[in-house]
């Protein structure tokens, strides 16, 4: 537990280093002497080198040793931010905070490794603590970069972050154990090979991506399209107020860990389809009541944050079950579809925002909710890897519960991976033996 709880620190942490700059965009255009328009290229390119990291950088996981993976990134990202926080020249702050979006991909390496040193029996609570964690840090970086930066100056936003990857380095280096590598014989190449094979063979990868995309898609909206909310009629508050929604989000997503336990006993579709049902009620609260009554805004924004951390437990429980050789692998295209639903959220919210209000713009990413509902009835809780359509298996609600005289072995066999039970193998003494070596 308190290795997933430094997991999870860890996180939060250096995910922060990718929304810094954001409440401080206008300080940073007076500093630079340059318009909004050029500055707003900053948070760009950020998530650009981010991007380029989650699909270059993560699957490395997959075939290196990644502690010292970690350590060597946390250390990049600390020394470039030294560079963020003394230099004069917008260029040079442009190109560090590209490669600082490249290098702060280290939570996406922690979220598989995670799941490897977890039992399968817990896998669920050690993957909601690093989500958590993740999510977290989103939030806290834009509260705390906002409110530092407001009675100081955006230069100690950055000092600020380079003491906590210090920190971060520092804890890195006692607490992260030294995992072997997974995969001796794989190739850089055969890295971009095998995920793309994932892709159009495996079902459950395809059907995760595209949930996950519009999921994103809905949850980035949210938050963009709420300063435009909040800023106009007919609330008007002022830019520290609609900051603090952040700390509504923040308590959504500090909820979730407690019922992790839960989470862990549940098949992992039903509570991917239990989470997408609310998060479509609490959508439809906004939708009917958010530009009216700012009690609907905070009742939506306490639900859609912890719930769309609920799903995303949920579908990467779902995911790492297909192979356990392959998660950091697997954990790329999770990531990256997220990221793709990231620019769709922004770009298409804005302009229906901007076009037709909130409520066309809060009506639409209901249909989004009802799109990811669609796709996940298409395959049923228990339906075999291979199958892209079908209910085999059943409908069961609960995961298989060992006994105290049981043994779990999380099987890697294609017609049980996704399913979302375990493998139990019982001697009438209460041991368990040879029981990986016969599901092989």
């Amino acid at each position: 537990m308190l290795l997933n709880v430094s997991f999870g620190i860890c996180s939060t942490l250096v995910v922060a280093n990718l929304y810094y700059c954001q409440p401080i965009i206008i300080q940073l255009s007076a500093s630079f002497h340059v318009t909004y328009d050029e500055v707003a290229r900053i948070p760009t390119l950020v998530q650009a080198g981010f991007g380029i990291g989650l699909l270059f950088i993560t699957p490395l996981g997959d075939m290196l040793r990644r502690r010292q993976l970690i350590l060597l990134l946390v250390v990049f990202s600390t020394t470039l931010t030294i560079g963020l926080a003394i230099t004069n020249s917008l260029l040079v702050f442009e190109i560090i905070s590209f490669l600082i979006g490249l290098t702060s991909v280290t939570p996406q390496i922690l979220l598989p490794l995670a799941a490897d040193l977890a039992p399968p029996a817990r896998r669920g609570s050690a993957i909601s603590v690093v989500v958590s964690g993740f999510l977290l840090g989103i939030l806290i970086a834009r509260v705390l970069s906002g409110i530092v930066a407001n009675f100081t100056s955006w230069r100690i936003v950055y000092c600020m972050s380079i003491g906590v990857q210090s920190i971060v380095l520092g804890g890195a280096y006692m607490l992260l154990p030294d995992y072997p590598v997974k995969n001796r014989d794989l190739s850089y190449l055969g890295i971009f090979r095998s995920m793309a094979k994932y892709i159009v063979t495996e079902p459950l990868v395809s059907q995760i991506m595209l949930i996950n995309w519009a999921a994103s898609a809905c949850y980035t909206n949210w938050w963009v399209t709420l300063t435009f909310l909040l800023g106009g009629p007919p609330y008007y508050y002022s830019t520290m107020i609609i900051g603090l929604f952040g700390l509504i989000g923040m308590l959504g997503v500090i909820t979730v860990p407690f019922f992790g336990r839960l989470l862990d006993r549940i098949v992992p579709w039903w509570s991917a389809i239990i989470s997408t049902l609310l998060l479509l009620v609490f959508q439809a609260v906004q939708t009917g009541a958010g530009g009216i009554n700012i009690a609907a805004v905070i009742i939506s924004c306490f639900g859609l944050d912890m719930f769309r951390q609920t799903q995303s437990i949920s579908l990467s429980t779902l995911m790492f079950s297909i192979s356990e050789t392959a998660r950091s692998r697997l954990n790329a295209l999770l990531i990256i579809s997220v990221f793709l639903g990231q620019i769709t959220g922004t770009s298409v919210g804005s302009d229906v925002f901007v076009g037709y209000g909130w409520r066309a713009d809060s009506a639409l990413f209901m249909v989004m909710y009802v799109f990811q509902l669609a796709v996940l009835i298409l395959r049923g809780p228990h339906c075999p890897r291979n199958r892209w359509f079908g209910y085999e298996g059943g409908l069961e609600f609960w995961k298989m519960i060992p006994s105290k005289q049981s043994q779990l072995i999380a099987s890697d066999d294609p017609e049980n991976a996704g399913r979302g039970h375990l493998a139990v193998v019982c001697s009438e003494k209460g041991d368990a033996r040879g029981g990986a070596e016969e599901l092989r």
